[in-house]
């Protein structure tokens, strides 16, 4: 169907699930002239990927310039810059340590090319100075304390200081760096608790060395923890720390499940991932160090990339409710993952898996992708809005966005995502919504309506209806991509009179996320009399 005829018949397909006897009428009154302050821009300040070595790829470089320009990441973060695929550190015949960051600057050279900055994780421990041999994921990530701390800290101090020698001591100090991933899960650290806090204590003084205004920070936990004891520890024991991080997923059981197979759960607690942001939050206001930042450097409604809750359109939904709910608690919010070119599990065979990734392997975008690039468009100056599912924005010339969606969580009970979140799901009518913008200049105003839900920007939903095939053809993917846009549905001109009234009914369903945008007109050409 044609862009033109997708607008003309917009309203219509909206209204194609038949009203529920239950439907109700939400109400968004919007005062145009009403500020709030800025719009917070946690949602893309950071993005992750699976492992640096992924980074030297070009289907995953280009599908990173891409999601760049349409969702604004400013940071990336990603696993295993000292693993050995990155080939960072080896002992010669006769003993003496070498460093090699060939393969990290190529990575490098490459984010800073396209705008993205390095959110540095540290780890994990190359081969030669392990204490053991314990690893994690297909490609072997070591997760054992090293053998020689002191070795560990000559690292990271070279590595800083190739850092400020190749990029400036001005930019190096822009970035964050952060100390290993999720030490209080036995399948990333083999060590205590104490060991880390020793890890941790040696490559922030080595960082500091080398420039005393760098950012170091962590823990990295999963699951929201330790954020307390690593204040605690950094303040009695001098550690230098300038941002404590952390995990949360929106499940109800397991961790460290690469393959799915236990069956996750997405958690119907309607607190879930923010209840943790906003105790973190808290935690550190009542620490010695009140004034640090929260970074959640990973995040989603499932921690395993066999989870098809990441596919499907529920998905954008979600993303959009956590991230109001969790306001401006945290200054980053990372999601977990940008692509599925994402091998933890090892390379997957299937076009859609359930990958954490905001596009699959061949670049088809998901719902989740037009969460975040309808974000991106909204304008820096949030409005007061008592609305608790949508963000409304301005800007100096008059422009008003409206985002706005319905969170419904639908998964049966005893039913978990692997068995449910596979099938065609249509959804239930939710009633209209019924949007006033007040403090409206008189003139003529383009009205765009662009929309994400069953169905629209809905590829996985049409990959199901091909068969849910393993193999995807060129053709296919090319049917796929072009259903999943992110093009506008509807585009028209209206006139708002005096009042500086202007209102528009949508209807809604489940799980729908609508995005409404009011640009001034250009004014009519001032004809010039002789």
């Amino acid at each position: 169907m044609s862009p033109k005829k997708i607008g003309i018949a917009l309203l219509s397909a909206m209204l194609a699930v038949p009203l529920a006897s239950q439907a109700q009428t939400r109400v968004i009154d919007i005062d145009t002239k009403a500020i709030a302050g800025r719009f917070d821009p946690a949602f893309n300040f950071s993005i992750g990927a699976g492992r640096a070595n992924e980074g030297l790829r070009a289907d995953w470089q280009q599908q990173l310039a891409q999601v760049k320009r349409d969702a604004g990441f400013k940071y990336i973060r990603m696993h295993g810059l000292l693993s050995d695929d990155m080939a960072v550190y080896r002992v010669d015949a006769q003993g003496k340590e070498q460093y090699n960051f060939q393969y990290v600057d190529a990575l490098y050279d490459y984010l800073l090319s396209i705008g993205v900055k390095p959110f540095v994780e540290l780890g994990f421990m190359p081969s030669q100075m392990v204490s053991g041999d314990k690893t994690v994921f297909w490609w072997r990530g070591n997760v054992t304390p090293p053998k020689d701390y002191a070795a560990w800290e000559r690292l990271i101090s070279a590595l800083t200081e190739h850092f400020t020698e190749r990029y400036g001591a001005r930019e190096v100090a822009s970035w964050y760096f952060e100390v290993w991933n999720e030490p209080n899960l036995d399948g990333f650290w083999a060590g205590s608790q104490d060991d880390y806090f020793k890890l941790y204590s040696h490559a922030a003084r080595a960082i500091k060395r080398v420039g005393a205004n760098y950012k170091v920070g962590g823990p990295a936990t999963a699951g929201a923890a330790w954020i307390p004891e690593m204040i605690a520890y950094c303040a009695s024991n001098a550690v230098p720390l300038d941002f404590v991080s952390t995990h949360t997923y929106g499940v109800n059981q397991g961790f460290l499940d690469e393959y799915g197979t236990t069956g996750t759960v997405l958690s119907k607690d309607g607190d879930a991932v923010s209840a943790d942001v906003l105790r973190n939050r808290q935690q550190i206001a009542a620490s010695a160090m009140p004034g640090l930042e929260l970074h959640y450097t990973e995040w989603s409604s499932s921690y395993t990339p066999a989870d098809p809750t990441h596919d499907s359109y529920h998905q954008a939904t979600y993303i959009l409710q956590k991230l109001k709910q969790v306001g401006g608690a945290a200054q980053s919010m990372s999601y977990w993952v940008f692509t599925d070119i994402f091998e933890e599990a090892g390379p997957r065979m299937e076009a859609f898996h359930g990958g954490f990734g905001l596009m699959n392997t061949q670049g088809i975008k998901k719902p989740a992708y037009f969460a975040y690039q309808f974000l991106n468009r909204l304008a820096p100056a949030a409005l007061k809005n008592s609305d608790s599912q949508s963000f409304a924005t301005t800007d100096k010339q008059g422009k008003v966005q409206l985002l706005l969606w319905d969170y419904t969580h639908t998964l049966p009970e005893g039913v978990n995502n692997q068995q449910y979140f596979i099938k065609d799901l249509p959804p239930r009518d939710k009633g209209q919504v019924a949007v006033t913008m007040r403090g409206l200049k008189a003139g003529n105003y383009q009205v765009t309506l662009s929309t994400v839900g069953y169905k629209r920007n809905d590829a996985f939903t049409a990959y199901i209806g091909m068969g849910s095939p393993k193999q995807l053809g060129k053709s296919q993917v090319a049917a796929l991509a072009s259903l999943a846009s992110g093009k506008p549905d509807e585009q028209r001109t209206v006139r708002v009179g005096a009042d500086g009234r202007f209102s528009m009914q949508l209807p809604l369903r489940e799980n729908d996320v609508v995005l409404l945008e009011l640009s001034a007109g250009k004014p009519a050409p001032r004809r010039t009399v002789h």
